[in-house]
């Protein structure tokens, strides 16, 4: 009879095992992927620049400063939005999903506003906000939270009664069962949300710097767009999509270390 210790190590190595092949398998994606993307380029499809060109322009405007400068003032505002929207729907997904008055009240108006695209806000947000930086903040925030407070939702409408009777039979007041049973169970719904806002909050970057913006990578973009140079229209894109894989490969990791209890393919 296999002891405990022997069945941890099993599944610690079977895990390492998969992490591994999963890399690989990374790795190899991405090469192919950049094996096609260069075969199409040397096939002259449409002036789409080659990955080496990219590369040097991408570390041209290193070397100058420009590329760090522009990051940096994307990922904040993308950081600071899609933590303003996390943190606000996270707390009203629970209201709805908890109390049948809350989703009678809230529910219509999280419905109606995600039918309308956050960059039709865009337009309001200048004329009441201005053109500052609290414009393209709010149509992050608002872009992740809409997101974010669905899956919050599902995810305590969706937690199974049976361990919530269980816990009321135990003697388990309202408080506790929400702590120690509703918000566990719902925390891979809120950690997939957080993944999607993430997403929806990259994806809302570009047309929020078009309010004004000096410096950021959708700035760039759009600059260089009056001058038709792909290069760093490419090389934002690259750089936009490596710090959004690794910012949710990050919550893939919190939702490792969160969700350890649950069962996993």
């Amino acid at each position: 009879m296999s002891s405990e210790p022997d069945i941890r190590t099993r599944t610690r190595l079977r895990e390492r095992s998969t992490r591994n092949r999963m890399l690989r398998l990374n790795l190899l994606s991405a090469a192919i992927g950049l094996g096609l993307w260069w075969l199409a380029a040397h096939a002259g499809l449409a002036g789409l620049p080659g990955p080496e060109a990219v590369a040097r322009r991408a570390f041209e405007l290193a070397a100058s400063g420009v590329l760090f400068v522009d990051a940096f003032a994307s990922v904040r505002r993308v950081l600071i939005g899609f933590v303003l929207g996390t943190a606000l729907a996270v707390p009203v997904g629970f209201l709805m999903g908890w109390y049948g008055w809350a989703r009678g009240t809230i529910e219509p108006y999280v419905q109606f506003f995600r039918t309308i695209p956050p960059l039709a806000m865009i337009p309001l947000a200048i004329v009441f906000l201005g053109i500052g930086e609290v414009p393209k903040v709010f149509v992050i925030t608002l872009a992740a939270f809409l997101v974010s407070v669905i899956a919050t939702f599902q995810g305590v409408i969706n937690v199974d009664r049976v361990l919530i009777n269980a816990a009321r039979v135990l003697g388990a007041g309202d408080s506790e069962v929400f702590r120690k049973v509703v918000i566990p169970a719902s925390m891979p719904f809120i950690l997939v949300g957080m993944r999607t806002g993430l997403g929806a909050a990259w994806s809302t970057l570009v047309a929020a710097e078009l309010i004004a913006a000096q410096e950021g990578l959708g700035h760039r973009m759009q600059q260089a767009q009056v001058y038709y140079d792909l290069e760093t229209i490419f090389a934002a894109l690259v750089v936009i999509g490596l710090m959004g894989l690794a910012m949710d490969r990050f919550i893939l990791w919190l939702d490792g270390r969160l969700t350890s209890w649950q069962e996993r393919r």
